[in-house]
């Protein structure tokens, strides 16, 4: 299902930051945020160790705390909602719309309590949300909005780039993303304030850029609230900075094979493709789609050298998260139909067509 894509030139930057012996955050991080900002059009970009990090400092960043409210879908992975949990906040679960996996906006004011912080938007497979009709119903209530971003990287809505619209914004640069630190993420923030406050508290809550060294060797800093050893290394940063180069293309070939699987799977009896809009350009993590006879389609597949698999129930089933809730009835026919087929940077033209043939001949 999923390939980690690594630059051929990735060993070479690696080892030159061996070589330099230092392997901490400086100046390749610095980099790598620029082209982040440069190439995809991310706002105020913040490299961090992982995308849950990214998660945890924008919920602290946003200052949700304990006793208060996160609203959320639950088509996503754990991480989503266990970092509410970690501040000592509550996953409040919406719907989600069956044609997406994406959170329905029409199900998210009636939960809206005194107590509700944020609205995370999870662009499930890497299609974006409605985030017009989000933003609305969080201005009228006063809430941040924070997109959870992790199979997103590249993606547009209304012409405008993930990572540029929203209050915050969180990456995942995790081994099988579409780009890789091997493991990593990185967090925007629109306001320079924020986006100040999250560089601040990614290093322990010292402010790095305005904490000289002394004449004796001490950093001169005074710690004023908890921050997180949760930057990105240098040695992560080079890896990072090599597959980026040629992302652009690799995304033209993904969203080219997304073109010939929907052309191809257009019509096929028992099966319905998710939904694509053309205010819209999905990352295209995920190529997903509904059948009937789920289980008989992973067997025919499987049977033809085709991988074919559920990317993850809706997480409220989690005793953590108050166990499933079956008012969320979009949720539920979702985790009774959803399927994924093949989408990665190893994949070409011809197994493609293949992987339709064999869908076509039936399950």
């Amino acid at each position: 299902m999923f390939t980690t894509f690594v630059h051929p030139k990735a060993a070479q930057r690696v080892q030159a930051v061996l070589q330099s012996t230092f392997l901490s955050e400086g100046k390749l991080v610095q980099e790598f945020e620029t082209r982040l900002s440069t190439e995809l059009g991310l706002v105020n970009p913040a490299a961090l160790n992982s995308g849950t990090s990214a998660l945890h400092l924008a919920l602290e960043v946003a200052g949700v705390g304990p006793g208060d409210e996160v609203i959320l879908a639950p088509q996503t992975f754990i991480a989503s909602a266990i970092v509410v949990v970690q501040v000592g906040a509550k996953p409040v679960f919406a719907d989600i719309q069956y044609e997406t996996g994406n959170i329905n906006p029409a199900d998210i004011e009636h939960r809206i309590t005194a107590r509700t912080k944020a609205i995370m938007a999870v662009h499930w497979g890497g299609y974006p949300c409605d985030l017009a009709e989000i933003h609305a119903v969080a201005r009228r209530h006063g809430l941040l909005v924070i997109e959870d971003a992790a199979h997103a990287p590249g993606a547009t809505y209304q012409g405008r780039p993930i990572g540029s619209i929203s209050d915050l914004t969180c990456f995942s640069f995790q081994a099988i993303k579409h780009i890789t630190t091997g493991d990593g993420g990185a967090l925007c923030a629109r306001c320079p304030e924020m986006a100040r406050e999250v560089l601040r508290r990614r290093w322990f809550g010292i402010d790095r850029a305005h904490s000289p060294v002394s004449e004796i060797g001490e950093r001169e800093y005074d710690l004023t609230d908890v921050g997180f050893k949760y930057h990105l290394s240098d040695y992560a940063a080079a890896l990072g900075l090599a597959n980026l180069d040629g992302f652009q293309e690799r995304m033209s070939r993904r969203r080219a094979l997304v073109r010939q699987y929907r052309e191809g799977l257009q019509g096929v009896a028992g099966l319905q493709l998710l939904e694509q809009r053309p205010d819209r350009e999905s990352a295209h993590w995920l190529f997903g789609m509904h059948v009937e006879n789920r289980l008989q389609f992973i067997r025919a597949l499987k049977a033809k050298g085709i991988a074919a698999s559920v990317v993850h129930d809706g997480i409220d089933h989690n005793t953590l998260f108050g166990g499933k809730r079956l008012e969320l009835t979009n949720q539920r026919r979702f985790d009774d139909t959803q399927i994924h087929i093949p989408l990665h940077d190893g994949l070409d033209a011809s197994q493609v067509a293949y992987i339709i043939e064999v869908i076509h001949q039936g399950w």
